[in-house]
């Protein structure tokens, strides 16, 4: 059997795309669902460590993931674009933008903050409000992306059940003939 080096070669990009998305959309759930909750204990003296060092380390990965991200979206749009399918990768780019936007214009100056350390509690907690209202969004945001992928290969999989059950009649109305 012939592998088609293009599908390969796109089925490979598509998926990478789809596990960038699943990094963001798992990140940012995590963020919310187990990060979140703690912030109410996070004072002066202890928000650092709980905050800092992550935040830091996810901001370069995530740079470099959304640069990837950003590169295979376009090779997706352009591979599925004479498709209804190409508003999937349209989505996911659209997220990616508004995400990065709403991180360099908004989020990266509250992390500068708390990077800088912080001394004052209600500062913190003004601070540490903004930053995760701002961060549910940029969740929305991701989740949405995750979704658009998901949406692409669900699809794909019920075209391709569907065409393999075409193909199954068709054999079997063969044999029936002979």
């Amino acid at each position: 059997m012939s592998i088609d080096r293009k599908k390969f070669f796109l089925g490979i990009n598509h998926s990478v795309l789809f596990l960038c998305t699943s990094v963001y959309l798992g990140t940012g759930w995590s963020l919310v669902l187990f990060s979140f909750p703690i912030a109410p204990e996070l004072t002066p003296d202890n928000y650092y460590m709980q905050f800092v060092p992550q935040v830091t380390a996810a901001t370069n990965f995530f740079t470099y993931m959304t640069m990837v991200m950003i590169a295979s979206a376009v090779v997706m749009i352009v591979a599925e674009w004479r498709s209804y399918l190409r508003w999937f990768p349209i989505g996911v780019l659209l997220g990616v933008v508004l995400a990065t936007a709403l991180t360099m214009i908004f989020i990266i100056p509250y992390n500068e903050q708390m990077s800088a350390g912080i001394k004052d509690a209600a500062v913190l907690r003004e601070v540490l409000d903004k930053w995760m209202n701002l961060n549910v969004v940029r969740v929305c945001l991701w989740t949405f992306q995750w979704l658009c992928m998901m949406a692409f290969f669900f699809i794909k999989y019920v075209q391709s059940t569907t065409a393999h059950r075409a193909i199954i009649a068709r054999h079997r109305k063969a044999k029936i003939a002979l």
